[in-house]
């Protein structure tokens, strides 16, 4: 029996998925970490604690079943993070994360030194604060020490690529998330390099997502237990592999991703950005392709806030209960989920989140409501956007935590007009980094053809009658950003 592995390195956790030909998991494992907020805006993980996870969550598996049986291992993880090496391959400083907002001011210069239509032409979205050029240029301004011993820059899973193989390598879809490559090109642009003040030699190998990138070295075989040789196929940056694990292979099909950071994604033939910037062009991790991208920065991740902070130790089921009993539209009360900023459609890092409308009326389950309705319309911003250049979906097949309500999956459908679908597979971004996994090691011929393979429905959630009344409600939602900018910029001025 061949065995693929998916390793997805998230911002809390390192993630396992074990499958075996047919595509059938055998197995799953999540290591848990921390990351660090030293300062408002900052986010901070230390990749010691990945290659610690990886290696337990390795172990875990291999009890399971033997080394000799896993045919590849496809890596996935966080974007956009900054890590940083010197010549002996040391971490120099903890990663700054994609969830760090320090560097608006970086993205501005940046912008300024090559032109914002330059800009989206080369790397087809706008440069944003979480992304990792301008962080290489904050620390460069801010830890010059540091940044004189850089040898390397890579991003979380390429990190752990390295950790297993001693190769500096990366793929297009992660990469793309950079600002640094020629996404048309699918390669490193001299003049974003240029431009952040980063030698091509700092960059690693650039493959496309389905290559054999790396083989496990003597040294890791020994840490982790596999067997020395083990290909390890480049994979794909989170968002990039979960969408081949929701089968986002060809177009007219749309995922939304309802995880800690909410995403809709849609496949595309060839490389056409958005004159705008107001969606992410990306390079797809299906060889020769690409996608668009509208992110939400809270998405699931705001109603974990919510019952964190405000319903501590009530579970989520009890929590959808108390938001079911409430009318669509929650008696009037909005909710903002700019916990972190925001991307699409807003790009502001000063944006915060906020509920607007409270009443004496207003109970924990007209919040809890308030929330997955404010996290939906944030959604259905992004997917406007994507109906204005011509995507029209017939169905959105959705996943992530937030999917697994049928609250939510309902309130999506209304929301967009369109069918909300789910798959028989949950396990996000390391499922389809295995898929890839199984493409590269030739198991499977193409990733359109693992997908048809693996991949089938197991739910569909129709639009109801609640859909006017959801479009009203929609329409004040966006009035709000709008109105509370000022307040926002005004509010991180006193934070500073």
């Amino acid at each position: 029996m061949q065995i693929f592995v998916g390793i997805d390195i998230g911002s809390s956790s390192t993630k396992l998925v074990a499958v075996d030909e047919t595509g059938k998991v055998v197995f799953v494992t999540a290591p848990e970490y921390s990351f660090q907020t030293p300062k408002p805006l900052w986010a901070e993980s230390d990749p010691e604690d990945w290659w610690t996870a990886t290696c337990s969550a390795m172990k875990a598996l291999l009890e399971k079943v033997p080394a000799e049986s896993i045919a590849g291992i496809g890596l996935t993880g966080q974007m956009h993070g900054l890590v940083l090496l010197d010549g002996a391959g040391q971490v120099l400083r903890p990663c700054i994360m994609w969830n760090d907002q320090r560097t608006a001011e970086q993205c501005d210069r940046i912008t300024e030194r090559v032109g914002r239509e330059e800009v989206l032409r080369i790397t087809g979205s706008p440069i944003l604060p979480g992304f990792t050029a301008p962080k290489a240029v904050w620390v460069q301004e801010h830890e010059p020490e540091v940044w004189a011993k850089v040898a390397q820059i890579l991003l979380p899973k390429d990190y752990i690529r390295f950790r297993l193989s001693s190769v500096f390598a990366t793929e297009v879809s992660d990469a793309s998330g950079m600002s640094l490559i020629d996404v048309g090109k699918r390669d490193w642009s001299p003049t974003m390099l240029d431009a952040c003040g980063i030698r091509r030699e700092q960059c690693p190998q650039l493959t496309e997502s389905t290559a054999v990138s790396a083989k496990v070295s003597s040294d890791a075989a020994a840490a982790t237990g596999l067997k020395s040789g083990t290909p390890i196929i480049a994979g794909g940056g989170d968002q990039a592999a979960g969408a081949i694990g929701c089968g986002i292979v060809k177009p007219g099909i749309v995922s939304c991703t309802l995880g800690t950071s909410g995403v809709l994604f849609a496949h595309s033939e060839s490389y056409k950005p958005d004159a705008q910037g107001r969606l992410h062009t990306f390079c797809s991790a299906v060889p020769g392709k690409w996608h668009f991208m509208g992110v939400q920065l809270s998405s699931a991740g705001s109603y974990q806030w919510f019952r964190n902070k405000l319903a501590p130790g009530v579970g989520y089921d009890d929590l959808n209960e108390e938001a079911a009993a409430v009318t669509p539209g929650s008696e009037g009360l909005q909710f903002l989920p700019y916990l972190t900023g925001e991307r699409t459609p807003h790009p502001d890092p000063l944006a915060r989140g906020s509920f607007c409308g409270l009443t004496l009326r207003h109970g924990r389950g007209h919040m809890a409501r308030a929330v997955i309705e404010g996290v939906s319309f944030g959604l259905r911003d992004g997917l406007e956007i994507m109906q204005s250049l011509g995507i029209h979906p017939s169905r959105i097949i959705a996943s992530g935590g937030g999917a697994r309500s049928q609250l939510w999956r309902q309130m999506l459908a209304d929301i967009f007009h369109t069918p909300i679908v789910t798959l028989n597979i949950s396990e996000g971004a390391a499922y389809g980094a295995a898929m890839l996994a199984s493409v590269g090691c030739g198991a499977q011929s193409s990733v359109e053809t693992v997908c048809a393979n693996w991949l089938g429905e197991t739910s569909v959630t129709n639009p109801s009658d609640a859909q006017d009344e959801y479009d009203a409600h929609y329409q004040i939602f966006r009035s709000l950003y709008p109105a509370l900018k000022t307040v926002f910029a005004a509010t991180a001025q006193l934070d500073r």
